[in-house]
């Protein structure tokens, strides 16, 4: 009986980190997923400002939360709008491997 009571103990420190593992990597995927979900909708803002002759840029970026400020980039050129957002992560080489493009088209005000 004992024999069967470690194996158990075994399986579950083996287990565990695995089950650690994959709960982390199911995160990383829905953070990733919003993160497009925000680079969507603030390329619709930026290519609603350039439609209405503002500046699109700080648009698309006033469009999303306040941690992205540091992880976004904007450009602007002939009507379309993309934006560029590295989703939250642990390390920064996931967060520039996982980055999320979305682009929006608008013809320009004065256009």
């Amino acid at each position: 009986m004992s024999g069967q009571r470690g194996q158990a103990s075994l399986e579950l420190l083996a287990g565990v980190p695995a089950l650690l593992l994959a709960g982390l990597v199911a995160l990383q995927l829905l953070a990733t997923a919003y993160t497009l979900h925000l680079a969507d909708g603030a390329a619709e803002a930026g290519a609603l400002a350039l439609a209405a002759g503002v500046p699109p840029k700080p648009a698309a970026r006033a469009a999303l939360p306040g941690w992205a400020g540091g992880r976004v980039r904007v450009t602007a050129t002939d009507g379309r709008v993309a934006v560029a957002v590295r989703p939250p992560a642990p390390l920064p080489g996931i967060s520039e491997a996982l980055e999320v493009e979305s682009s929006a088209w608008a013809r320009p005000a004065d256009g």
